[in-house]
């Protein structure tokens, strides 16, 4: 029986061997062609980036089904904090000049007017512009909140290595800072408002955007006292911790993952919450578990909740043993091109179990606890909870299998990726094939961070250590103003009007909850909401009679709130 299991013991390592070779040789041939893809993406000199202007990242070059070639906040964003990870590192000092272009162009981004609205008016939460730096107005899922603080954290980055440098004070100060506070106040006053998710299909809270929101506003509190607005660092912190709080409301305990998603009417099981893990990884902050952090008993379930609802959706994960590696994609339920895995998913769980191996590796143990022992547990069916010190056996088999768990899922995009080292937006569900946007902008970054999380490499802190959750988390924080809403309706015995709309203010579209108007003015209906300042905020009345809801209809109404004050707004049922 010994001879038996050490024979097994052996065998298994030899695979782990085999497989962590051919990883490196993908590695090997991988990070210069995703290096040069990305590069090629960025205007104005990106082979594949014509017409778009200095700064500008395209999505992809393509230009039909699916037509990419737009630029969006949030890729230009994780693209460019990968490219200022690189530079302020000193893992390519060649990558200033085209930061201080992507600064210029985000700056001009930031003040043109768009369907969202102005700098002022809600127009930050605007997802994407054509790649001349104008505006999109097609219709589409708008606000997107995420952007300005991914763009945020962007920028921070750089201004940071700039002021630690000693080199770029004044361009710091004056051209930077303004870029940097817009975006950080736009988070500040509507981080509790609801948004499209970063698939750009749900508008309700999204997990992904809460927990970049709160980095950004960590983050932002630290630089704003670095260049001496510590009245302006103050206001980001309260918000950051209502943010903190929030944060935790996204966690299913009963069945040990993420909601990545409040509404929407599927499983919430996404890929939302591993690349919320992974771009809010803090080495110094540990395996917390209240900042979801890769190694945390919460993003371990996390994790194997979301593979495993995968193992069955792909034919191409059929015959994998149920603790390896198989393609993901962003959520089991997704019908968008018949619904595939993505390169940028598969990578972003390597890249968490890395940035978890990091971690462990700087604290010299590792901590089971009952909410990620089923996670451990498919690679040591004995193990039972508790702390395992680096010297232990424990810790050397659970770390050197979760290492080749990794390994598997680059060898899973390995296996699929072209020969010339091209990286779609998804690949055949059941072939392999390249599919969709060819030359995904973000394919290419995420593979660049999962290589550098193997490596081991690191990156500054953000301040997600020692951070405290609020006993009681405040909702409606922020910038608020009084709306009386007006709407003249006649009615029927019965019958009462009612109001909700995209803010959790406003019931967040939910009728069982909508807000009751009074008719004591009838047939004028009224009621008066404390709502988010500075706010675009979409609203439709509905009647209710004995259960019968009936909804007002389409489009949405739509109020942009303003900055301070109370405002009235009058409306007629449609």
């Amino acid at each position: 029986m010994r001879f038996s299991l050490l024979t097994s013991l052996a065998a298994l390592a030899v695979g782990a061997y085999a497989q962590s070779s051919s990883v490196d040789a993908y590695v090997a041939s991988e990070s210069p062609a995703a290096k040069a893809g990305l590069l090629a993406n960025i205007g104005p000199s990106g082979s594949k980036a014509s017409g778009a202007k200095a700064g500008v990242v395209i999505a992809s070059p393509s230009t039909s089904n699916p037509n990419y070639l737009y630029t969006w906040v949030r890729d230009s964003s994780l693209v460019f904090k990968t490219i200022i990870d690189q530079f302020t590192t000193g893992e390519d000092t060649s990558l200033q000049g085209l930061i201080d272009q992507f600064t210029t162009a985000e700056s001009i981004l930031q003040q043109t007017s768009n369907p969202s609205g102005s700098v002022s008016t809600g127009g930050l939460g605007e997802p994407k512009f054509n790649i001349d730096e104008t505006a999109f107005t097609g219709s589409w899922g708008r606000p997107q909140r995420d952007g300005p603080a991914l763009r945020s954290t962007a920028i921070i980055t750089y201004a940071n290595w700039l002021l630690a440098n000693g080199n770029g004070t004044s361009y710091v100060q004056n051209t930077l800072w303004p870029i940097i506070k817009l975006d950080l106040d736009y988070v500040q006053n509507n981080w509790n408002s609801s948004t499209f998710d970063l698939w750009e299909e749900i508008n309700s809270s999204s997990f992904f955007t809460t927990a970049v929101q709160h980095r950004a506003l960590r983050q932002g509190a630290a630089f704003a006292n670095a260049v001496g607005q510590s009245s302006v660092a103050d206001g980001y912190t309260t918000q950051a911790d209502n943010l903190l709080c929030f944060l935790q409301s996204y966690w299913n305990p009963s069945a040990g993952y993420v909601t990545s998603n409040t509404g929407g009417g599927r499983s919430g099981k996404d890929s939302n919450s591993v690349l919320a893990s992974i771009h809010t990884f803090d080495v110094d902050a540990g395996c917390d578990a209240a900042t979801f952090q890769p190694c945390s008993d919460k993003a371990l379930s996390n994790l194997k909740v979301y593979v495993d609802s995968f193992r069955s959706v792909y034919s191409i994960n059929i015959g994998i043993a149920s603790n390896a590696a198989v393609a993901v994609g962003r959520y089991p339920e997704d019908v968008y091109f018949n619904g595939n895995p993505w390169y940028l998913s598969v990578f972003a769980v390597a890249e968490q179990l890395y940035d978890a191996l990091i971690t462990w590796d700087k604290q010299g143990s590792l901590q089971v606890t009952s909410t990620s022992l089923a996670f451990f547990q498919q690679f040591d069916s004995s193990v039972t909870t508790g702390t395992y010190g680096s010297s232990s056996s424990t810790y050397s088999t659970l770390t050197a299998s979760i290492k080749n768990f990794a390994e598997g899922f680059l060898a899973i995009n390995a296996k699929y990726t072209p020969a010339n080292g091209g990286l779609s937006e998804q690949f055949d569900k059941s072939t392999g094939s390249p599919l969709s946007a060819a030359d995904l902008t973000w394919s290419y970054a995420s593979a660049l961070t999962a290589f550098a999380a193997r490596s081991g490499k690191t990156y500054a802190s953000w301040g997600a250590s020692g951070l405290t959750v609020p006993s009681q988390c405040n909702g409606n924080a922020g910038p608020t103003v009084s709306v009386t809403f007006n709407v003249d309706a006649t009615t029927v015995f019965g019958e009462n009007i009612y109001i909700t709309g995209s803010v959790p203010a406003l019931q967040d579209w939910s009728p069982d909850t909508a807000l009751l108007l009074s008719s004591a003015n009838y047939p004028t209906w009224s009621i008066t909401v404390t709502l988010p300042a500075s706010t675009v905020i979409e609203y439709k009345y509905i009647r209710k009679n004995n259960g019968q809801v009936t909804w007002e209809s389409d489009p949405n109404n739509s109020i942009t709130t303003p900055a301070s004050g109370a405002v009235t707004q009058n409306d007629s049922w449609r």
